[in-house]
């Protein structure tokens, strides 16, 4: 989200962020490999979020609770700052209000409730109240009418501020990464349940088919956020009241997402550690299958525009080139290879990545 919040001496906010500090969050992340990427890192985060998920809060009156602390309004500690919310001012009961008096939480108009950015009804089985539907990382507190008005709306592409796309629902800008954030943790933390197309709509990345690519788009377009960073340190601390213990690593660096799935290239909050974000981005961005293969034709899948193909077997000796490939079916073939190791030499917009072949 871009706006910018002026950080008040509120406890909440006096955490020291050694993630914005050009490193990841210590010692969160001691003894991580951040040599992976592509569905590697997709399973190794999923495994960190998820066995540090050591304190599962309750629906009432956990999160109730937890709300009031972490989407505490940095500028008035007596508020909370409402998701989807767009309107600079007093505290005035509206469903666009940016802020609400902490203690207005309930089910009336004019007060504010929880807001399942991952809709509870749209997962596949429903969340429920506990498990994944108490999780405080995708709760966010929001005016009751504006909660109401999004319903289960699927997420689509908008400008402006937050309102109805058609039959879908666009978050507003200064919201979109936040809800990208969200629901790229939810899919990381609960799998097949919090399936990304079930909350959004469009077209999808080439290297996953359940991540619709405005998620990939809105965590590049919209930086992360103080207010973001706080409600994640406090939720990370295992020793705070209403702390999960886990993290939201795409809070912690957006261009993790990008390393997962490929498409645009998200900010890259640890520059000393990923130095070679370029040509790590477009690994992620593409994939050979079937590998090992059996079948005449190897296909590439990519979610960007190559430019050639070069095709190297153990000796080194080049096999194949294809300048300007053709894309078909959303896949570049490979065809002819015999028996052997091949090395396959990708490149895209001046990048290049190579992967590992077998053709049995």
């Amino acid at each position: 989200m871009k706006k910018i919040l002026l950080l008040a001496t509120v406890s909440l906010y006096s955490v020291l962020m050694v993630a914005q500090a050009g490193a990841p969050a210590a010692p969160y992340y001691n003894g991580f490999n951040w040599n992976l990427t592509g569905d590697a890192l997709k399973t190794a985060l999923a495994t960190k979020i998820s066995t540090t998920h050591t304190n599962f809060l309750t629906y009432t009156p956990g999160v109730w609770n937890a709300l009031k602390i972490i989407d505490q309004n940095p500028e008035n500690s007596q508020q909370v700052l409402l998701m989807y919310g767009y309107e600079n001012g007093t505290d005035n009961f509206e469903f666009n209000d940016r802020a609400r008096n902490k203690n207005s939480n309930g089910g009336n108009t004019g007060e504010w409730n929880r807001e399942h950015v991952f809709a509870q009804a749209l997962g596949n089985p429903d969340l429920g109240s506990s498990g994944p539907g108490a999780d405080a990382h995708m709760l966010r507190a929001c005016d009751v009418s504006q909660n109401n008005a999004r319903g289960n709306r699927k997420y689509s592409s908008g400008s402006g501020n937050a309102g109805t796309a058609g039959v879908n629902w666009y978050p507003g800008d200064e919201w979109k990464g936040d809800v990208a954030r969200i629901i790229l943790y939810m899919y990381l933390r609960y799998g097949e349940q919090c399936t990304p197309t079930f909350v959004g709509s469009g077209p999808t990345i080439t290297s996953d088919p359940n991540v619709p690519i405005v998620f990939l788009q809105w965590n590049a377009e919209d930086p992360v956020s103080p207010f973001e960073d706080n409600r994640n340190t406090y939720l990370g601390n295992g020793n705070n009241t209403y702390g999960q213990g886990n993290r939201n690593p795409f809070i912690d660096n957006p261009v993790l997402a990008t390393l997962i799935w490929g498409g645009p290239v998200a900010e890259n909050r640890w520059p000393n550690l990923f130095l070679n974000t370029e040509t790590r981005t477009l690994d992620a961005a593409t994939s050979i299958y079937p590998n090992p293969a059996k079948a005449d034709y190897v296909y590439v899948n990519a979610s960007v525009d190559l430019e050639t193909i070069e095709v190297i077997n153990l000796n080194g000796q080049l096999v194949q080139r294809i300048n300007k490939p053709t894309e078909v079916n959303d896949t570049y073939q490979i065809q002819n290879l015999n028996k052997g190791f091949y090395l396959v030499k990708l490149t895209a917009n001046g990048e290049t990545t190579t992967k590992k072949l077998v053709v049995n």
